[in-house]
């Protein structure tokens, strides 16, 4: 971790944070998580890799800085409601939330930002929350999904040879009917405005996830030239499965980084191969971190679960959630000079977080968590980008370098809307200079 620029005084940071290790409880992270119910198959790996996680600083380091991290869960079985029943429940003494839910995201942005408590929607919420001189509590690294989008194009673009042979195109847009599906919309509109392709919505209602004949025969129909995915749940399986139930050229579906998990083509299997998903997070368990998880969690008996997700695409990502996490409690622990933080002083080390190559390679995670910078302004971080990854039959392999976002134009459109926020709820935008 880089701290020339906090001028840091190790030393008495160090002698202080031992001191008050000695006396206070631990260090409270809650996870918001959804076990049961028609979302399970992604919510499952995603509790069970931010459990283990923890558990094997727990066990390797005993905890941070002295203190051991508390991971207690809340079932919200995705729905907004039960989320934010769960955030107050939870909420004395947290340090940061993670929902896996934009419509519990959205529903805390508010609540949260009064309580000071930062939310980290990494990869998923209110893109527009990037722009941090309006959202200084929400935090969205390390990419959003207005940015994926634009990867997910750029991507196109250069397999059929360049951004300029999109123009009179055909995409088909099908997505989960919730607040997450619609979020990348505006989007896609201006990706229309700027290249020339067409696309159809094919909204698919949380209550029906699996009822997509409809869809389909449409879908086969109009022959789309490419297919892009946000799906959740039961939706995404089934999407794949219709997909090849008509034929369809499985290298031009394109699922988001939600529609990345094993979950998601394994029931299809090699019927479903050349299926591509983006991602922001390594496949597998070939990197140094996995032998230490392997010898404090999972030789040890202390997996979450069954232990059966390991290693798989979302138990990754939540495994680089919760080791952002950590390196924000250890910054916020050396600019604080205390072991016992707040969520003030967890706000304040998320806008400092800089994680280079070094410092990633140092943590035995290259590959497997993308570098990233924060700035008051900006919690999306620098320099936004994809990984795309294809179903082999029997396993996602990534097969692109890192492909970047088109940022001059989805950042003037944050700006935009946060500021129509920031007039909509009577706030003054703070300086960030």
């Amino acid at each position: 971790m880089k701290l020339k620029a906090l001028g840091m005084l190790a030393g008495a940071a160090a002698m202080s944070i031992a001191s008050f290790a000695a006396n206070a409880a631990e260090l409270n992270v809650p996870s918001l998580v959804y076990r049961t119910g028609p979302y399970a198959s992604g919510g499952i790996p995603l509790a069970d890799g931010f459990a283990d996680y923890f558990t094997m600083i727990n066990e390797r380091d005993g905890g941070i800085g002295g203190l051991k991290v508390k991971v207690e869960e809340c079932e919200t079985g995705y729905k907004t409601d039960r989320g934010v029943e769960c955030y107050d429940r939870t909420k004395e003494g947290a340090l940061v939330y993670g929902p896996y839910s934009t419509g519990i995201a959205y529903a805390l942005i508010e609540k949260m930002t009064a309580d000071k408590i930062p939310l980290l929607t990494m990869g998923y919420g209110r893109t527009t929350a990037a722009d941090g001189t309006v959202f200084p509590y929400v935090f969205n690294f390390p990419s959003t999904y207005w940015n994926q989008a634009t990867a997910i194009f750029n991507f196109m673009g250069g397999e059929l040879g360049g951004m300029d042979q999109l123009k009179g195109k055909r995409v088909a847009y099908i997505y989960l009917d919730h607040p997450y599906g619609k979020e990348p919309i505006p989007t896609l509109d201006k990706l229309v405005e700027k290249y020339g392709f067409t696309y159809d919505k094919y909204p698919v209602a949380p209550a029906s996830m699996t009822e997509q004949k409809s869809i389909w025969l449409q879908i086969r129909k109009t022959k789309p030239d490419y297919i892009v995915m946000w799906g959740w749940g039961a939706m995404r399986e089934t999407a794949v499965k219709e997909a090849t139930n008509i034929r369809y050229d499985m290298s031009k579906f394109i699922g988001n980084w939600w529609s990345a998990g094993e979950e998601v083509a394994a029931p299809t299997g090699k019927r479903a191969k050349g299926y591509r998903a983006a991602t922001f997070n390594g496949v597998g368990m070939d990197y140094p971190l996995y032998d230490d998880m392997k010898k404090y969690v999972y030789d040890a008996g202390k997996a979450s679960g069954d232990g059966s997700k390991a290693g798989t695409v979302l138990y990754n990502r939540a495994v680089v959630n919760a080791a952002y996490i950590h390196e924000t409690i250890k910054l916020a622990q050396e600019m604080s000079g205390k072991a016992d933080i707040s969520g003030e002083d967890m706000q304040k080390a998320m806008e400092q977080l800089d994680l280079d190559a070094a410092d990633v390679d140092a943590m035995g995670m290259t590959g497997l968590l993308p570098p990233v910078k924060v700035t008051c302004a900006n919690h999306e971080g620098q320099n936004p980008a994809v990984l795309i990854q294809e179903w082999t039959g029997s396993e996602y392999k990534i097969v692109t370098d890192w492909i970047p976002a088109d940022t001059a134009m989805t950042r003037p459109l944050i700006e935009s809307d946060a500021a129509a926020y920031a007039k909509e709820q009577g706030i003054s935008p703070r300086s960030c200079s």
